[in-house]
Parts: C-alpha cells; sequence; structure tokens
C-alpha cells in the first residue's frame, strides 16, 4: 500500500530560503506534488501547455492564488484552485504560518513554462 497511501505530515520539507516541492507520486497519467511554503515564499507564475493543475489546500490561513491578467484571489486552507491547460498561474504565502497545498497535475509528461 505504500504507493497508493502517503502520509503527508511524514512528507513535508521546509526551506527558511525557498520554498519545497516534494514529489508525493507519479504514474503514467498524473503526478502529485506538495509544496510546502514559509511565510513570504512564493511558487513562481507559470503554465502548464499540456495539462491541468489541481492545488488542494491543506495548511495555511493567508495565501494569494495568481491567476493570470493581474487576477489575485485569497486562498487557504479547505480550499482547490484549478489551472486549466495554459493558464497561468502561481501563489504567494502572504501570512506569518507555514502553507501546503497538494498539487495534481495530468496528463504527464507535465511541461512548465515559467514566466
Amino acid at each position: 500500500m505504500e504507493d497508493r497511501v502517503f502520509a503527508l505530515k511524514e512528507l513535508a520539507q521546509f526551506d527558511a530560503d525557498a520554498p519545497q516541492k516534494v514529489m508525493v507520486y507519479q504514474t503514467d497519467k498524473t503526478l502529485g506534488a506538495m509544496w510546502c511554503l514559509e511565510p513570504g515564499q512564493e511558487v513562481f507564475l507559470h503554465l502548464h501547455p499540456n495539462a491541468d493543475d489541481i492545488w488542494i489546500c491543506i495548511e495555511g490561513e493567508s495565501g494569494i492564488y495568481y491567476a493570470g491578467e493581474g487576477q489575485e484571489v485569497e486562498i487557504k486552507k479547505g480550499m482547490v484552485v484549478l489551472a486549466k491547460t495554459g493558464q497561468t498561474h502561481g501563489m504567494r504565502n502572504t501570512g506569518n504560518d507555514r502553507f501546503v497545498f497538494i498539487g495534481i497535475a495530468g496528463p504527464v509528461p507535465v511541461e512548465t513554462i515559467k514566466l
């Protein structure tokens, strides 16, 4: 079951200098990664020209999701955001506590274009 059940608290990694991306799983169709951000850290603005990217916020009460074209949406634990194929996205932890979200993307391989 180790390839089907994941203890996220045990996988979490934080670094004061940079946000951490931890791979949780990858199949022939999708991949799952956990992003761990300290206050003030951000996931760079980017897009995936060949994949959808779903972010599930599991920890943190104050984040800004960059939805492209200057659009910003406040996000927090318990919310899910979707970037469809080709849609710009990124986020910043604007709070005083850690922010963690799970990203599920597919199909793989997922191409990333940093903006």
